[in-house]
């Protein structure tokens, strides 16, 4: 057996061994074909720079504790961009829970807002706290949309111009927001049917050991089927962004992500909630607390510690918030490249007719390719750019056409 130029006497190289690669590895190496370069030169990415040491994702299958430790390697690059989107989000769902908590308990709430009044209540508070979790948990699910084209052009070794992720989730923002409304709605549907018969037998006043059995039985399954359904369907929210797909066509595409893998994506965003919980709950929200007892925690000025709680609450989630959004886009990423090989589908894409390597185009480049073409031919060559960039994460069916 012959074997290609340039590679006779070397032996093949294992998955999963050595550096990742950078871009322009990914496009050379394909198919027996090696990138020539001098020994100890640095293979240059788009903007010159080296792509293999500055990679922040890898491009391949990801062992978990690689996902963790891509989501945040993403996340440092790209601050600015992350955080503000991340600060938005976190601030309309904070502020939101702090006015429905003000005026959740009538006339007595807006004399005194104090956690005494609020604990005077557990159905108040109980229902105070499930309006944040469901919220707070649409607010992930959205920035995971909004993210995915960052740690997507991450992924594959594209540009990141400023505002270019929002850029590209904007055409799709109404079914993004749609994907995650059904996502939540369907969990807590799930939560809500085993745990009806509970209710209704307290509210009935049936015997005690009957309403006990019930609340047993029914927080346990509808726990366990709000989590099942929740897993299966959490990829969606990624797929319609970078699949342009319709709200059913994204959970259908969920489903066949998730089959064969459920256990895996399940331990991933479990361990994605202790960090966020541990995170969100104590290192950053023990400061305001602190400022909350000590100079409001005799009730002299109940608003303003409303507003401390607010501002703490605002701050933890926005550090906090993109880490598990970020895990659930990548973990979409990483089950494309586990069950579909997108690593080696992109790096044939990358390869011209020839075998020659196409480079991506980057905003400067499509600057100088319309030339005098103005704002308008500016405009075009992004929308050229994002239009590529998208029809990389359309599968196909092994013939090149989109399914």
């Amino acid at each position: 057996m012959e074997h290609p130029a340039g590679a006779r006497g070397r032996r093949p190289a294992r998955a999963g061994r050595g550096p990742p690669q950078g871009s322009a590895g990914r496009i050379g190496k394909i198919a027996g074909e090696t990138p020539q370069r001098p020994q100890g030169a640095a293979m240059p990415g788009p903007d010159g720079r080296d792509v293999a040491v500055e990679e922040a994702v890898p491009f391949r299958p990801m062992s978990i504790s690689e996902l963790l430790d891509g989501v945040i390697a993403g996340i440092r690059r790209r601050p600015r961009a992350v955080l503000g989107m991340s600060a938005a989000v976190a601030s309309v769902i904070q502020v939101a829970g702090s006015v429905a908590a003000y005026f959740f308990l009538g006339d007595e709430a807006r004399d005194e807002v104090t956690p005494g009044v609020l604990l005077s209540s557990f159905g108040a508070q109980a229902t105070l706290n499930g309006l944040l979790l469901v919220l707070s948990g649409f607010g992930i699910l959205l920035l995971a949309g909004l993210l995915a084209p960052l740690l997507g052009r991450e992924l594959v070794g594209l540009p990141v111009p400023p505002r270019r992720a929002m850029r590209d989730a904007r055409p799709v923002l109404g079914r993004l927001a749609g994907t995650a409304a059904v996502v939540m709605g369907a969990s807590l549907l799930a939560f809500v049917l085993p745990v009806a018969p509970f209710v209704l037998l307290a509210a009935a006043g049936a015997h005690p050991a009957v309403v006990a059995a019930a609340a047993i039985l029914g927080f346990s399954v509808g726990l366990g089927l709000m989590v099942w359904l929740y897993v299966l369907l959490v990829q969606a929210v990624p797929a319609v962004v970078l699949e342009r797909r319709t709200v059913g066509g994204a959970l259908q595409r969920a489903r066949a992500l998730t089959k064969g893998r459920w256990w895996r994506l399940c331990g991933a965003l479990m361990l994605t909630l202790l960090v966020t919980m541990f995170m969100g709950l104590f290192a950053l929200r023990i400061p305001f607390l602190f400022v909350e007892l000590m100079f409001f925690g005799d009730g002299s000025d109940a608003v303003a510690a409303l507003a401390v709680d607010t501002a703490g609450r605002i701050v933890a989630w926005s550090v906090v918030l993109p880490f598990d959004a970020g895990v659930i886009a990548m973990l979409y990423m990483d089950q494309r490249m586990r069950r579909e090989g997108f690593d080696l589908e992109v790096r044939l894409q990358r390869t011209s007719s020839t075998g020659a390597p196409r480079p991506p185009v980057s905003g400067g480049q499509g600057a100088e390719d319309v030339g005098a073409g103005g704002a308008g031919g500016a405009a075009d060559a992004e929308e050229s750019e994002r239009e590529r960039f998208i029809a990389l994460w359309r599968p196909t069916d092994g013939t090149g056409a989109a399914v």
